[in-house]
């Protein structure tokens, strides 16, 4: 499940890293406006952490004071920690998260680049170091997470007064989506990718029907009996599983044991493969005669042996305790592995939280979010992929979507790093031109036909270079 639950993770798909410049076009860039950093960090409660120069932008981190709890504010603050991407103050600005931590090295999201704007990306709570000190963990959830987001887009709207796109891919997405639920009127349109929506956490045929038809039969045959292989082996690898484990100073407290980790690991295979993998990848999976060392180095390729330990789990915990208490988790039926399982109910996300820390499930939260997408929603854009296991979940738009503005596309073979590039060539035209649109950017030719419609910003390989986490996968 943590590679499901982990998939979202922070499917920094969205995200990428770009080198350092020289500090020479840094101010050459900056003298073209009043100084950003200094406009920036006039606002009440931001501090200065670090800037990174390059040419033809401004790069800082920095923290913002954010009350524990926005409906309490008396009950003290913590610092929460997001980097700007400064283009002009008078170009749209991007509000970006991963729904995760965030990266401190400059990236640059797909909507940020069609509309050639500035970017904010902030740090969910409770992702370290974004975390109130002692955590009270009840103040995590949806709506605490899109008041932080509210909160900082109204500190930063007077410097950034243009139009605002809130994006984000997979938990992002999905953060994205909340956020506009219950701010409606803070940005000019949204942009989820691979956003899953668990509306009814005890009902997940969804996925099963997904996994009897993704990619082809020979390739889901053969993934299944490579996963069934691999409890077979169960001793053997579990053996090698904890050697490696005490050798890297590795433990399993929180989950019990390295035979309850592996459990864990071989659930997430199948997911994991059509996550991060194409139709194309299937000539990789192993033979079901392949030896142990062949299988094992698969398994962990795909699944990640480190990912249930308890130093993969610690820095997740914040995800899988939302999970476990809002946002919902996957499950799919596994027929072929019967007899084989020895920990019933084991892939849930109670399991990958300490048990000091209380949760308790509110079924209410997602089917709010869900009638809104429905019924309320406008200018609002979902992208998926077609062989993403977190499609089998998307959100639905409704009736009236066109007439709110509402879009939903899938990329063709697409996996959790769909974007609107990957889109089949009247879609993606649409996309770019409604975003443009949304932005205020969108430039005449466009306006009148949506084929003209292309990315404002040329593509950087470093700005905007995908870094997908693939050993952090039941995450979106």
């Amino acid at each position: 499940m943590r590679k499901a639950l982990r998939g979202l993770l922070a499917l920094a798909v969205l995200t990428g890293t770009v080198g350092v410049g020289g500090a020479t076009a840094g101010t050459a860039a900056a003298a073209t406006e009043q100084d950003i950093k200094e406009r920036v960090l006039a606002i009440p409660g931001m501090s200065f952490v670090e800037e990174k120069p390059y040419e033809g932008y401004r790069y800082l981190v920095l923290t913002y004071d954010q009350p524990v709890d926005h409906r309490n504010p008396a009950k003290g603050t913590f610092k929460q920690r997001f980097t700007l991407l400064n283009k002009s103050t008078d170009r749209p600005t991007v509000f970006f998260t991963s729904g995760y931590n965030v990266s401190t090295n400059p990236s640059r999201s797909e909507p940020t680049r069609i509309v050639d704007g500035n970017q904010v990306s902030m740090e969910y709570r409770f992702f370290t170091p974004s975390r109130p000190q002692p955590a009270d963990w009840s103040k995590l959830d949806i709506w605490q997470a899109a008041s932080d987001q509210h909160r900082l887009y109204q500190a930063l709207k007077p410097v950034y007064n243009k139009n605002w796109l809130a994006t984000g891919g997979s938990k992002g997405g999905m953060t994205a989506t909340y956020y506009r639920r219950f701010y409606p009127d803070d940005m000019n349109g949204t942009v989820a990718y691979v956003a899953p929506n668990d509306v009814n956490n005890n009902e997940d045929s969804a996925y099963d029907k997904f996994f009897a038809n993704v990619g082809d039969q020979a390739c889901r045959t053969q993934l299944n009996s490579v996963q069934k292989q691999a409890l077979v082996r169960r001793d053997e690898i579990v053996d090698r599983y904890q050697k490696w484990a005490d050798a890297n100073g590795k433990t399993f407290k929180v989950v019990g044991s390295a035979d309850k980790a592996y459990e864990n690991v071989v659930m997430d295979l199948v997911w994991a493969f059509w996550q991060y993998h194409l139709q194309s990848e299937c000539a990789t999976v192993p033979a079901t005669s392949a030896s142990t060392d062949e299988l094992y180095k698969f398994i962990d390729t795909i699944s990640g042996f480190d990912g249930y330990t308890d130093q993969g789990l610690e820095r997740f915990t914040p995800y899988y305790y939302q999970a476990g208490t809002e946002l919902g988790a996957p499950s799919f039926k596994t027929p072929h592995l019967k007899g084989l399982l020895r920990y019933p109910g084991i892939y849930s996300p109670r399991n990958y939280v300490a048990r000091d820390i209380p949760m308790k499930f509110k079924p209410r939260a997602m089917a709010d979010i869900d009638r809104w997408v429905r019924n309320d929603s406008e200018r609002m854009l979902f992208v998926y992929g077609q062989n993403d296991p977190w499609s089998g979940e998307p959100f639905n738009l409704g009736r009236n979507a066109a007439a709110r503005d509402d879009y939903r596309f899938y990329a063709p073979g697409g996996n959790h790093g769909a974007n609107i590039s990957q889109l089949v060539a009247d879609d993606r035209a649409k996309a770019t031109a409604e975003v443009l649109e949304w932005a205020g950017v969108a430039p005449a030719a466009v306006r009148k036909d949506a084929t003209h419609a292309k990315p404002l910003a040329p593509f950087d390989a470093k700005l905007d270079r995908p870094a997908v986490d693939r050993q952090n996968s039941l995450r979106p």
